[in-house]
């Protein structure tokens, strides 16, 4: 399933609002105020690269009061989960 982290510069005070603006979007799993560089951090998913596209496009990015973006788009078959050994952590 296609995901990415996309990571937000938005306007002085309106973190809040943008988070829960981002919240009621398709595919976000997670949403989080930073410290840095960049305000938010967001992770979406979609069906296809595509419907991803789309949502970081045409929602994310037409937020207002969002200044900036910088979207990572996540390898897959590269990440922390092994597969092979997740039902025997616990």
């Amino acid at each position: 399933m296609p995901t990415a982290y996309v990571l937000i510069n938005c306007d002085l005070g309106s973190e809040e609002e943008i988070l829960q603006e981002i919240k009621k979007l398709p595919g976000v799993s997670e949403v989080s105020g930073v410290y840095g560089v960049y305000d938010i951090i967001v992770k979406i998913s979609a069906d296809t690269m595509d419907k991803l596209r789309e949502t970081i496009t045409w929602h994310v990015r037409r937020i207002d009061k969002v200044r900036s973006t910088l979207t990572m788009i996540v390898i897959e078959g590269q990440t922390g989960k092994d597969k092979k050994n997740q039902s025997n952590m616990f």
